[in-house]
């Protein structure tokens, strides 16, 4: 009957079967073939290495390459379960540096398709063949082989049909298949790769350096919006590169980290990098990069899953600290210290649309003061403006004001934009919205609230990590009515209070009065600035509010000071703006992950109104 189960003896399984167990683990789809197969060429050393698919590889896989080879009498050894030259010890297993090690991937693909290994070892006449058909090896037969080794997988899962039918689409596989080949030619760019499927080439990379390598795999977009890292501390070394946030994505393709050359999924490397990236990233975002974490093998144990693609940490915190510090150095760059501008337009799949704009508020009834003093290029806008100057070479005396004005702005602007000047120089305000500035490579454009949501928030973070919040007392206290939760917040919480620069103090149960505020937000509404951090104190505590919740706080502090949309801004206010983006950290992104300016070079105004076409 159904559902009743009978006692049987206990017994060994044959080798057969637990090959084919194992297999459910190493062995998942095509692609977990292809990725120990690749594995193993590039432990044998190889050079070159072509791989053929046919059906995304359920019908065939084929892996071809130019290593050292197997010899002879190891051949049938080779398909043989937990058999391996890479370990011979506990002592080999606790410092493994090769990518494979366990010894059964060959053995688990054998006994769930038809296989043939080719082989032919430095220094032999010819190469020897070794074929297996469900787990059942053939005799050694010569073959012809210049060198290097050929392994083929056909028919995957033909002796177990229960898990053949979980196989997907042949486009679905193959897509896997491709995602195992990038991650492994990312590894290793000095090595040549090669795919093929149904007989189309897909991928060729010749060898190169890392930075060309991420680059042919990722895309000439993901190359223009990385940062390069190179970070050592003791036994870690971070490097590698990783996307500005402008280059965010709506899934978690573009994401690579390996541990000693052995790509990983690891939740703790994973944690330390979004913590990095918190701060300049949209939440709904995630970012890209291709990282390489280099380790003391003895310190981290890749024997944690027969997929190998775990790996464990003996002492996890100090690798998430300079994982995290590391990463977040790299992204800390100002506009001023940065090799390219923003891209104008986020990447994204092609099937999915780009990232809307900063939606810019609705006009407020209050309206702060900007609080900018940062220098400016004083000499081109006393020029542009008709400052009394000799006229610019080629001016005839009859020209007219206008003639002159323009005459000597473009030669201003040709020969006065200093280099270290990135954002260049304002030349209008769009809809109260966006300032549009000048350099020498084209066209800036910026999102003012955004931009300056930014610079006051690094303020702000620098002044509280300094315990330096300077306190500006309101001439004339500004009182309000309050609930007494924040009656009570302000009086328990005084202490947090003033060391973020506020005095609030309780003149009845349902009245409170804002006393002082921090200088830095001198032009901010105060009670509503004064709200929202009650609000916050309130709920998340004083003590988490100034250590785990402080900079979603000062996001919000930051976010009531910085100018508002439709405010209209001078040009020596614009440029101020300007100047105060290039020298603050992570000036590209707002405090929620938005781009704070673009960059439209003069190519692309030409390719835009199709001049020299």
């Amino acid at each position: 009957m159904a559902g009743i189960i009978v006692a049987m003896p206990i017994q060994l399984l044959p080798d057969v079967l637990i090959s084919q167990i194992a297999a459910g683990e190493v062995v998942e789809r095509p692609a977990s073939a292809l990725k120990e197969f690749l594995e193993n060429s590039l432990d044998a050393q190889s050079t070159d290495i072509a791989v053929s698919l046919q059906q995304g590889g359920i019908k065939s896989l084929r892996v071809a390459d130019d290593g050292i080879g197997i010899p002879k009498e190891e051949l049938a050894l080779a398909l043989a379960r937990h058999a391996t030259s890479k370990i011979a010890s506990l002592e080999d297993l606790e410092n493994v540096a090769s990518l494979g090690f366990r010894g059964e991937a060959l053995a688990s693909v054998a006994s769930v398709s038809r296989l043939s290994l080719t082989s032919r070892a430095r220094g032999e006449r010819h190469a020897w063949r070794i074929d297996a058909d469900g787990g059942q090896y053939s005799a050694l037969q010569p073959a012809a082989l210049e060198g290097g080794s050929i392994v083929e997988m056909q028919d995957l899962y033909f002796n177990t049909p229960a898990r053949r039918k979980f196989l997907k689409t042949e486009a679905t596989e193959f897509g896997h298949c491709e995602e195992a080949f990038k991650r492994v030619a990312l590894s290793r760019p000095d090595v040549g790769f090669q795919l093929t499927h149904n007989g189309s080439a897909k991928w060729r990379l010749p060898s190169s350096e890392a930075s060309k390598r991420i680059g042919a795999v990722l895309g000439t977009e993901f190359a223009a919006a990385a940062l390069p890292l190179d970070e050592q501390g003791g036994a870690l070394r971070l490097w590698g590169m990783a996307a500005k946030p402008t280059f965010s994505r709506m899934g978690r393709d573009a994401q690579y980290v390996y541990v000693n050359g052995r790509f990983v999924r690891d939740k703790l490397i994973a944690h330390a990098i979004r913590q990095a990236y918190q701060d300049v990233l949209h939440h709904e975002r995630h970012p890209a990069f291709v990282l390489f974490l280099e380790i003391d093998p003895a310190l981290v144990d890749a024997n944690v899953h027969p997929t190998k693609t775990e790996v464990r940490f003996r002492d996890g915190q100090a690798v998430h600290r300079f994982i995290f510090h590391s990463l977040h150095k790299a992204l800390a760059t100002t506009a001023g210290t940065a090799t390219t501008a923003a891209p104008l337009i986020v990447a994204e799949t092609a099937s999915a649309p780009p990232t809307p704009a900063f939606q810019a508020q609705p006009y407020p009834t209050y309206q702060p003061q900007i609080p900018l003093r940062a220098g400016e290029g004083q000499n081109f806008y006393e020029t542009l403006f008709g400052r009394s100057t000799p006229l610019p070479t080629g001016t005839s005396e009859g020209a007219t004001f206008a003639d002159i004005a323009v005459a000597q702005a473009v030669q201003s602007i040709s020969q006065e934009l200093p280099q270290d000047f990135p954002l260049g120089f304002a030349i209008a305000q769009l809809h109260g919205v966006y300032v549009l500035a000048q350099n020498k490579q084209g066209l800036i454009v910026v999102d003012m609230h955004a931009a300056h949501e930014r610079i006051m928030y690094e303020k702000l973070k620098t002044a509280l990590d300094a315990e330096a919040i300077a306190t500006q007392p309101l001439l004339l206290p500004l009182s309000f009515h309050a609930d007494r939760l924040e009656v009570a917040t302000a009086e328990e919480q005084g202490e947090v209070l003033a060391d973020l620069g506020f005095e609030i103090a309780v003149l009845s149960p349902t009245t409170l009065a804002v006393r002082s505020i921090p200088a830095i937000l001198a032009d901010s509404d105060a009670v509503a600035l004064a709200r929202d951090v009650l609000r916050d104190v309130r709920e998340y505590g004083g003590s988490r509010v100034l250590t785990e919740r402080r900079n979603e706080l000062l996001a919000t502090m930051a976010c009531h000071s910085a100018v508002r949309a439709n405010r209209s801004l001078t040009i020596t206010e614009m440029n101020a703006l300007l100047r105060d983006m290039e020298a603050t950290e992570r000036s590209e992104q707002c405090n929620h992950g938005r781009p704070t300016w673009f960059h439209l070079s003069m190519a692309d105004l030409d390719k835009m109104f199709m001049r020299g076409q």
